[in-house]
Order: structure tokens, then C-alpha cells, then sequence
């Protein structure tokens, strides 16, 4: 079920951060992507005592091992330091303006 939502989540938004409360990568990801002036969603599945089996399955899915999980128009790119690489070189509104 939860791997449903986050692609059907992925496939409607450009930019989706799923995370997980009391992680500070998703906290940082949101920031980074607020301070870019990019709009996008986010969905939060528990935190490190919770939700962790449905955590993995989303893991299973992806074969990403962490949160967050940024997807860009469907496609996940990676976790944090992927968005911060994709920010700075410009790429991620490159993607985003196509």
C-alpha cells in the first residue's frame, strides 16, 4: 500500500520528498528545496520507532537504502547529498523546466 502512494505521488508531482519524522537528511532536503524556490511534496511514513516495516518495503522497492527519498518527475535521483548536487549544478531545474 505504501509503495502504491509514493508512486502515485511520484508519477503526479514533479518534485516528492519521502521521509521520515525526526530525521534530520529529510529536514535538510525540504530546506534546501524551500531555499531553491522549488515547490514540491513531501510524505512522512513514522519515525525511526515506527511505520519501519513499511519503510522497508518502500527500501525493497527503490533499492535506496535511506531517507529521504527525492524523486523527480518519477525517477528517484537519491537521498540529500544527490538533491544538494543536483541543486548546485543547476541540473534539478534543468529537469524540472523540460
Amino acid at each position: 500500500d505504501i509503495v502504491h502512494n509514493v508512486q502515485a505521488a511520484a508519477a503526479s508531482n514533479p518534485v516528492l520528498v519521502v521521509g521520515m519524522r525526526g530525521n534530520p537528511h529529510c529536514r535538510r532536503a525540504r530546506r534546501m528545496l524551500d531555499a531553491a524556490g522549488i515547490a514540491h511534496q513531501y510524505l512522512e511514513y513514522g519515525s525511526y520507532l515506527s511505520l519501519w516495516r513499511a519503510r522497508n518495503a518502500l527500501k525493497m522497492w527503490t533499492g535506496w537504502p535511506t531517507f529521504p527519498m527525492v524523486f523527480v518527475r518519477g525517477t528517484l535521483i537519491g537521498g540529500a547529498d544527490n538533491l544538494a548536487r543536483q541543486i548546485e549544478s543547476g541540473e534539478l531545474k534543468r529537469s524540472l523546466s523540460v
